[in-house]
């Protein structure tokens, strides 16, 4: 698009000029008044203000935030089109020349004789005479650039509103006047240019300023005519954030002002086509047959005008249709056709049509409409040669191929400009290559190149199209490449009507001759830069999509370009990284790489890149390329004729070249043992060209995996004759030795603790004869030793070669060499076999049966947490002879950390810290440890200490013993024991809370003596309400081993409002201070009495209790029931409890039982005889049972409560008990207090004594013997029919307030709520 007249081909956008700001910045966009011809630079108008320009700091920010907000550089696409406002802002101190709207005659012509005065008109108008389009041209540039940058759709002007009272209505007048001059110039001149205002408030401000400033600017406003939209104030002391908002602010509102100025604009441009007239020029023309414009002409002009109009709204769609029918009318049978070709203005019309082409693949491209632009394209260009063949000088010149180079170029600039999201490089997805047509035109059947491809694609084919301009250019004849002065007139005529020259040089200037002294004649055109700027751009794009061959493509082609003009660095920087990674090799696209490698390998030596040639050179020798004649083919003579500053060392690859060496490694066998030898052969083969030099190595390197890391053969002298026949290879034996390579530095204390064995696993080295001769195939085989188990695979093999000139290192992977011929194993030089198995580059190594052995006697299947463990271990030699051994220690599980385990061999502590497993989560490693030389058939005792572990964990213990005999250093043996460590949790408990009935009374409320006194130096008692629990815990055993129990307690957190203490029930009896055995999976209860008391009686807050059941234990001797040595403190295990909330405000009815027994009138009688029989009834004793219900108010309220009492009704019509005590009565509760009522009950059943099944405290009570048993049945409830009976006490106890029945709460031993139908239940024990 450079080739096009600057302004031609620009994106139209509304053109805004501010006023009145002074900037010296020379970054700043400035008004050009350049644009005007020196004609018109006499006749134009000055547009001039009176103030001084601003200097300020806020006016220059102001300005300098306009100015980066211009749009000329924005991407022509609709998404950009939904910024709020584009402007193309250019600057202007206090003054600016805008064209003359009326262009006067110029000196020298006569007007005609007529009544009138002749009509003047725009000096871009073809009725103009001073216009170079007079008498009859269309529109050309000058009318595009008038309104892009000399004519503003928008005047900008910036003034000062001063603040001093004294001077604030002078200013304000100066303001207006100078407002009102620049409209008056702006009518004058003709333009309806807009005028906006921007007033800076002064940063000084008095009392008097801030009360009628908004009466001052309606008062400027209105006396200068502006409009509120295109006036605006910028206050003083405002942030640079705000500056922006109110300047962005600004913008937006002028945006919708400009919209309207174009839109008139385009309005005033329909009006005139709508006439149909033509006007009249101001002068008719008079010389020869010039005409004046056609009215098709004029309609074209019309056309284009609103179209350019269109664009400055954004309104794409308009603008396309007013673009496409000036387009048509341009190239219809009344313009185009009828212009003759040898005419300038069919030059004109051509260019006309290529800006309106243009314009048109602009606006299809912001509307998204990809396909069409495509086509778009192809059908100017078919027109345009259609045209041409018909009425020009046909496409068979370097003129056509020129215009389609520029044509194809122009496609990739505005591809680039609108720059489309599709085409866009986005990391982790593929490139686009084109772009799927759109919905319109889905339905139809699209060529290939009707498809919008990427700008790669329209720079290649610009560069073809080159390639045929230079083509054209060089086959015209030698008379028509003369200078005019030097060929006759008539010659001269005829290369007129033959070349086409639009937009581009004559033929003499195309491609000039040259004089005598073999300077061209004239500066003529660089065909091979224009080429090579395309294929480079096109390249660039081709790589960014990865279409490496394309790249690769035009990269040779850019080369052969390059080496024409003898540019030799840019052909090595351009061919250089193709060269290293191309595919064509892999590809077999032999003839590419080879004219490829010699383009590149010419380059190298002009531009001295002495590596390059040797690996170039080592490449060329593969008889695989075409051999060149005259060529040495002899590495060592890569570098005559060249200097290079130094020796220089090249490593190659065989990824990066196709090598003349073919390498083969393999194993005889598919495994062998860990000490033992393994056969293995080196094959290489020279694919060098017939007849090139023999190539002696200096050494090889075989790079293996394992213990040994690479094996080294080196040159030895060799006068054996090279002459075997074609297919037999030369077997070399060689013969391996250690190679120890020691380091000065290794005499710290880790040289100390390495091995031999460390030292002899490096690598192992060779001689043997390393001259390769073309077609030649060098056999070595070699005894590889195996030290570790695992696999050996051999991986790589580096070749080396030494010259006086340079280093070469070529390195091959076997894994990438694999043909069919690799799995043979020579037996002689021409007799082979087959190798069997799958992979014969490795080996597997078999570990040598460990005979060290490690032991755990005393390893147990579960451990316990809150126990230190102490893991012993044996570890014992059965090997015949010593073995020198190191320790590694791993322990993985849950929440590890350093300090959870150490080591102890032989009872001393190795100090050494675990450390983290390096790749492996949750792992502690104690690696390295030495454990000296263990004697044959001894053992060595070692132990891993772990502190107690809190919670339940899963651990995985690994002991890994590394050793070697002492008669084999060179191969280490490996014992590993792995054991799963499981911690779990030896105690289960579940927990009852209780309530009971304190004993002491409560406080009374009204007391005087119960008042507590606040003085610090007197022991406060407390005072407060007073509550006892009973706590019942039930603790099984989940050990897989019985336990021995030292003592069972809980730890209570006494809160600070509370005194609370807590008491055993029934403890041990004296002498079981050494605990008892609890067996696995069972259950034993511990009861704990808690009394808990309030500081204050006027706290009656509910409190927490945090209580924990601390069970203290330790294991037993497998041998008997002691306790394990070392460890009767004990171990303690600490179970978390339930919070339980005690205290509260609400009333409580708590039921307690007691029982009374009286001799009855049979007691006298005997017991039974033994000749009695035991089914006999007995006489037994009469039992009374004292019921006591207490009610309790902790509030601070009267409550009044109504008892009920009634004995239930049998089945059989009897009651069940007769009691004593009112059946019905009332208690009354002052605030925090509590009562009691009494009911004597006596029992109307009975049972048999010595009841089978009794469990009771009669004789004969039978059992299983289990002391636990008892005390649950004893504690959790009795079964009716075993030594008693339940009985339950129609018991009501109602608030008779809240008419609300209260729940009884057991508070004792011999009663328990009833769950089926409520209440309380009682216990009868038969006696």
């Amino acid at each position: 698009m450079e080739e096009y007249p600057p302004g031609s081909l620009d994106h139209s956008i509304p053109f805004l000029l501010t006023l009145g700001v002074a900037s010296g910045d020379e970054a700043v966009a400035k008004y050009d008044t350049a644009l005007l011809s020196p004609t018109l630079k006499e006749q134009a108008i000055l547009i001039r203000s009176e103030l001084p320009a601003l200097e300020d700091q806020t006016a220059h920010a102001l300005l300098k935030f306009i100015q980066e907000r211009d749009a000329s550089g924005l991407p022509c696409n609709g998404r950009e089109a939904a910024k709020r406002y584009r402007f193309r802002v250019r600057s202007a101190e206090r003054s600016f020349l805008l064209p003359p709207r009326r262009a006067r005659l110029p000196d020298g012509i006569e007007t005609p004789p007529s009544p009138t005065p002749p009509v003047l008109h725009s000096p871009y108008s073809p009725l103009s005479p001073i216009s170079s389009l007079y008498p009859n041209g269309l529109i050309d540039t000058q009318w595009i650039r008038k309104h892009q940058d000399q004519v503003p759709g928008i005047l900008l002007c910036f003034y000062t509103l001063v603040s001093d009272p004294t001077l604030a209505t002078l200013c304000d007048n100066q303001i207006k006047t100078d407002v009102n001059n620049l409209r008056g110039l702006l009518s004058q001149s003709g333009y309806k240019t807009r005028l906006a205002v921007v007033l800076l408030a002064e940063q000084k401000e008095t009392a008097s300023g801030g009360g009628n400033i908004q009466e001052r600017l309606e008062n400027i406003r209105k006396g200068c005519g502006i409009d509120s939209k295109s006036f605006f104030l910028v206050p003083p002391h405002e942030s640079q954030e705000e500056l922006e908002r109110m300047a962005e602010n600004m913008l937006v509102t002028l945006q919708g002002v400009a919209i309207e100025y174009y839109r008139e604009m385009g309005r005033h441009s329909r009006k005139k086509r709508s006439k149909g007239v033509v006007p009249q020029p101001t002068i008719p023309p008079v010389s020869g047959t010039s005409q004046t414009l056609s009215l098709a002409g004029w309609n074209v002009r019309h056309d284009f005008k609103s179209a350019i109009f269109a664009e400055y709204r954004l309104e794409m769609s308009d603008a396309l249709r007013s673009y496409e029918q000036a387009y048509e009318n341009l190239l219809s049978s009344e313009i185009m056709e009828a212009i003759p070709s040898w005419s300038p203005r069919w030059n004109e019309g051509r260019f006309l049509a290529d800006i309106i082409a243009v314009r048109c693949l602009r606006c299809l491209l912001w509307n998204g409409q990809y396909s069409g632009a495509a086509r778009r394209w192809q059908f100017h260009r078919e027109r345009i040669a259609d045209l041409i063949e018909r009425r020009g000088r046909g496409t068979r010149n370097y003129g056509w191929e020129a215009w389609e180079a520029r044509w194809a170029s122009v496609m990739a600039n505005l591809i680039e400009k609108a720059e489309i999201p599709d085409f866009a490089i986005k990391t982790g997805t593929a490139a686009r290559l084109y772009l799927t047509p759109e919905k319109a035109v889905m339905g139809e059947r699209l060529q290939p190149w009707e498809l919008l491809h990427h700008t790669g694609y329209w720079y290649r084919m610009a560069a073809k199209h080159l390639y045929a301009r230079r083509a054209f250019a060089r086959g015209m004849p030698e008379d028509d490449r003369r200078p005019p002065s030097f060929s006759p007139a008539s010659q001269v005529a005829s290369r007129a009507f033959t070349y086409d020259t639009y937009m581009c040089p004559e033929p003499h200037e195309e491609y000039p001759l040259l004089d005598h002294a073999g300077v061209p004649m004239a500066t003529g055109t660089d065909h091979s830069q224009l080429i090579v700027e395309m294929l480079i751009k096109a390249r660039t794009e081709f790589l960014k999509r990865l279409q490496i061959r394309f790249a690769a493509e035009l990269s040779l082609e850019c080369a052969r370009e390059l080496a024409g003009i003898k540019d030799w660095p840019s052909i090595v920087e351009l061919l250089r990284p193709i060269w290293k990674h191309m595919s064509f090799r892999a590809e077999g696209w032999m003839a590419v790489v080879e004219e490829l490698s010699w383009t590149l390998r010419t380059a190298a030596v002009m531009a001295g890149e002495a590596d390059l040639v040797v690996a170039i050179d080592w490449e060329l020798l593969n008889r695989d390329f075409t051999r060149r004649q005259k060529w040495h083919y002899d590495i060592t003579k890569s570098l005559e004729g060249m200097t290079p500053k130094s020796k220089p060392s090249i490593s190659v690859s065989d990824d990066q070249i196709l090598s003349f060496v073919n390498a083969f490694f393999i194993f005889r066998d598919e495994q062998g043992k860990a000490g033992q030898t393994a056969l293995a052969q080196l094959s290489l083969t020279s694919n060098a060209h017939q007849g090139s030099a023999p190539v002696v190595l200096k050494d090889l390197r075989i790079a293996l995996t394992g213990s040994v890391t690479s094996i080294i053969l080196e040159n030895k002298a060799d006068d054996a004759s090279p002459d075997l026949k074609p297919g037999v290879a030369r077997l070399v034996d060689v013969t391996l030795s250690n190679d120890v390579e020691e380091d000065d530095d290794s005499s710290d204390d880790d040289s100390e603790e390495s091995s031999e064995s460390d030292k002899l696993a490096s690598s192992l080295k060779g001689e043997a004869p390393l001259t390769l001769y073309p077609a030649q195939t060098l056999v070595y085989t070699l005894e590889v030793p195996l030290r570790e188990p695992g696999q050996t695979s051999a991986v790589s093999i580096e070749l080396s070669l030494e010259t006086d000139a340079f280093d070469i290192k070529h390195s091959l992977d076997f894994d990438d060499r694999v043909p069919t011929s690799s799995d043979r194993w020579y037996m002689t030089g021409s007799k082979t076999k087959r190798v069997a198995w799958a992979n014969p580059l490795s080996i597997k190594v078999l570990p040598r049966p460990p005979k060290m052995e490690i032991l755990n006697p005393t390893w147990k299947t579960q451990y316990y947490t809150n126990e230190p463990l102490d893991l012993d271990f044996d570890i014992l030699n059965q090997e015949d002879v010593d073995a020198p051994s190191k320790l590694d220690v791993v322990l993985s599980g849950e929440e590890v950390s350093p300090s959870l385990f150490s080591l102890e061999i032989s009872g001393q502590e190795v100090q050494k810290t675990p450390v983290a497993l390096e790749g492996v989560a949750s792992a502690l490693s104690l690696s390295g440890v030495s454990l000296g030389s263990i004697a044959s058939s001894k053992s060595l005792g070692v132990r891993v200490r772990l502190p107690p572990v809190g919670r339940t964990s899963d651990f995985t213990l690994t002991l890994r013993v590394v050793y070697h005999l002492s008669t084999d250093p060179g191969t280490p043996i490996i014992q590993e024991k792995v054991l799963p460590l499981t911690i779990v949790n030896p105690f289960e408990a579940n927990y009852d809370l209780l309530p009971r009935v304190h004993p002491d009374p409560w406080p009374n409320l009204f007391d005087s003596d119960g008042v507590q006194v606040d003085d610090p130096s007197i022991a406060q008692v407390p005072k407060g309400l007073s509550q006892t629990w009973q706590l019942v815990t039930r603790h099984a055993s989940f050990a897989s081993e019985p336990l021995r129990i030292l003592d069972v307690d809980i730890v209570i957190q006494t809160p600070p409002s509370t005194r609370v203490a807590h008491s055993k029930v029934d403890p041990p009896p004296t002498g079981e201070d050494e605990g008892r055995i609890i067996r696995p999976k069972t259950m034993e209860e511990t009861s704990f009495e808690i009394v808990a008391q309030k500081n204050t009686l006027d706290d009656r807050s509910p409190v927490a209790l945090d209580v924990s059941l601390v069970i203290k234990w330790t294991r037993i001797s497998a041998d008997s029931d002691e306790p394990v040595p070392n460890k009767q403190q004990g171990n303690i295990t600490t179970l978390p409890v339930p919070r339980f909330n005690i205290f509260g405000t609400e009333p409580r009815v708590l039921a307690a039982v007691s029982y009374l027994n009286l001799p009855s009138s049979s007691s006298q009688t005997s017991s039974p005889t033994e000749g009695d029989s035991p089914s006999q009834p007995q006489p037994h004793q009469q039992q009374i049972l004292l019921l006591t219900i207490t009610i309790e108010n902790a509030s601070n309220h009267f409550l009044t409560f109504g008892l009920t009492m009634d004995a239930p009704i049998s089945s059989n019509g009897e009651s069940e008990f007769a009691f004593s005590g009112a059946k019905q009565t009332t208690m009354n509760l002052l605030p925090v207090s509590r009562r009691s009522i009494e009911y004597r009950i006596l029992p109307l059943v009975a049972g048999p004594r010595g009841t089978p099944t009794s469990t009771g405290g009669g004789a004969g009570g039978g059992g299983d013997g289990d002391e636990a048993k008892k005390k649950k049945k004893k504690n959790e409830g009795k079964e009716e029919g075993q030594g008693g009976t339940w009985i339950k006490p129609h018991l009501v106890v109602r608030d008779k307030y809240f008419q609300k029945v209260l729940r009884i709460i057991p508070a004792g031993e011999g009663m328990k709520l009833d769950k089926e139908s409520g209440g309380v239940l009682v216990w009868v024990p038969f006696l």
